[in-house]
This record gives structure tokens, C-alpha cells and sequence, in this order.
């Protein structure tokens, strides 16, 4: 089976991404701070996150990258707890292909709800009374850029092949949700041995945090929570800033996207 292509043009992706993606508002910054407490294991926000199959792209990557800067870039309890709890539902969803029409399945894929960061409205708003350093750290991206640096080699295999604009068979939910109610092609038994992939080492990321579990996860189940992300909101406007593409600063990690490979013997799945 012949290796796709994975090179992307990210020329000019920096001024872009700083505008449109990237820092976030304060008010949003300050927002997360406060989500990362534990909001994500009450009932009624988890009920929102599954019904919004997480966070819009834009806040998806954006409480990522701000869990990273205040956690040192390594503990990720509450996205992979997320997460697993997530691609469990595309993996099943997925896994009931057989019988289930096109646009039923699109159905079971598609969010109900609004992303809960957008719908409360918190780019509106200052940073309150959060010190200023608090903001500054949250908005360092470069924790979330090493982690996506040491774990390259297994997530990008995994990336959207619309996303990237490339001749890859993997897709996002969002694109996937799209080419099933516009009868596009799509090799399904495909996508959901990735769903089932993903959804078994992110579950076993989520399960090394138990004490009993500790160091038993690999880098391919810390990729799966990255790719996990991608999977779910869809990977386009945050390839440059996961790449290193949008810092400048020094000692940014700064590693172009072609210069990342499948592993040695796995190929691209085939575009169906």
C-alpha cells in the first residue's frame, strides 16, 4: 500500500492564527482556569459537553492548550477522562454501521448542543479579578507544542485528510457528519477501526492516572488524546500552532508538518 503525501502549507499561518484562534480572550482564559478546578465532572456541564461532542474547534484546542500551560504540559486527568468518555460514543456509534443508513448514522454523529465556552459568552468579558501573570501563563502555548512535539509520530497518522488537505482517509466527526448527509464516499469500516483505536488508548491514557495504573501508559496512548481532540472538533485552524508554527518566541518547539511520518510499517488508511 503506497504512503500518502502529508505535506501542508502553513506560509502565513502565524498572523492568522494569532488573530483569529489564538490567544484566546482573557475573559475565556480566566473562564478555563476555573474549568480545570473540576468543572468538568459536574453532571450538568458533562451533559453539555457530550451534546456539543465536546467544544467548538476553536475551544477544543484553546482548553487544551490552556490545561497544558497550568498543568506543565503533562497532566491531563480531565480531557482524557473527556475524551474517553467521548470517543466511547463514536466508537459505538461507528461500530453499528452495518445496519444503520447514511444520514441515521450522521444523526448519531452530530452535535445537539452549542459549544458551552460560546454559548456563555466569556470573550465578551476582562479577566476580572485574575492577576495578570495568571492570564499570561495561561496563554503560553508552548507546553501543549512539546507534548504535540514528543507525541507527533502517532498522532498525525490520525489527522482529517480535508483538514489537511491531503489524500488521506481519516476524518474528523465534523467532516465525517458532512460527507454522510451529502452521500460523499467514505470507507466507514475505516473510520471506525480509528474511532475504536483512539478510544482504546485514550482510555488507557485516562486509566495511568489511577494510582494503581501509574506509568502504564505509551506515547501512541498520550497521542491518542490529541488526536482524540481532532477526531471530535476537527484539526484545521490549530495544525499550525500544534506544529510550532505559530510562535516565534525562543525556544519555541518549531517542527513543519512534513517533516512528521507515519511509523515504521503503518501506512495511510486508503481514501475510500
Amino acid at each position: 500500500m503506497a504512503r500518502a503525501k502529508r505535506e501542508v502549507t502553513t506560509r502565513g499561518a502565524d498572523a492568522s492564527l494569532t488573530s483569529a484562534v489564538w490567544p484566546l480572550p482573557e475573559g475565556e482564559i480566566h473562564y478555563l482556569w476555573w474549568f480545570i478546578q473540576g468543572s468538568i465532572m459536574e453532571p450538568e456541564m458533562r451533559g453539555r459537553l457530550r451534546r456539543a461532542w465536546g467544544f467548538c474547534g476553536r475551544h477544543a484546542w484553546g482548553a487544551l492548550a490552556v490545561e497544558a500551560a497550568y498543568r506543565s504540559g503533562y497532566y491531563f486527568h480531565g480531557p482524557a477522562v473527556l475524551y474517553q468518555d467521548l470517543m466511547e460514543r463514536g466508537a459505538r456509534a461507528l461500530g453499528r454501521t452495518a445496519a444503520a443508513p447514511a444520514r441515521r448514522l450522521a444523526r448519531r454523529l452530530r452535535a445537539t448542543g452549542p459549544c458551552p465556552v460560546c454559548e456563555m459568552g466569556f470573550a465578551r468579558l476582562g479577566r476580572g479579578a485574575a492577576p495578570e501573570a495568571r492570564i499570561a501563563q495561561g496563554r503560553d502555548a508552548r507546553p501543549l507544542q512539546t507534548f504535540a512535539e514528543k507525541t507527533q509520530a502517532h498522532w498525525w497518522r490520525t489527522v482529517c485528510g480535508v483538514c489537511l488537505g491531503a489524500a488521506t482517509a481519516p476524518r474528523c466527526r465534523p467532516h465525517l457528519v458532512e460527507a454522510l448527509t451529502r452521500g460523499g464516499s467514505v470507507d466507514l469500516r475505516a473510520q471506525g477501526e480509528l474511532a475504536e483505536s483512539l478510544r482504546a488508548h485514550v482510555t488507557a491514557y485516562a486509566r495511568s492516572f489511577r494510582w494503581e495504573c501509574r506509568d502504564t501508559e505509551t506515547d501512541e496512548d498520550r497521542a491518542a488524546l490529541v488526536s482524540a481532540v481532532g477526531w471530535c472538533s476537527g484539526w484545521q485552524a490549530w495544525l499550525p500552532l500544534l506544529t510550532g508554527r505559530s510562535s516565534t518566541e525562543e525556544g519555541a518547539p518549531h517542527l513543519a508538518p512534513h517533516e512528521a511520518r507515519p511509523a515504521p510499517g503503518v501506512d495511510a488508511l486508503p481514501v475510500a
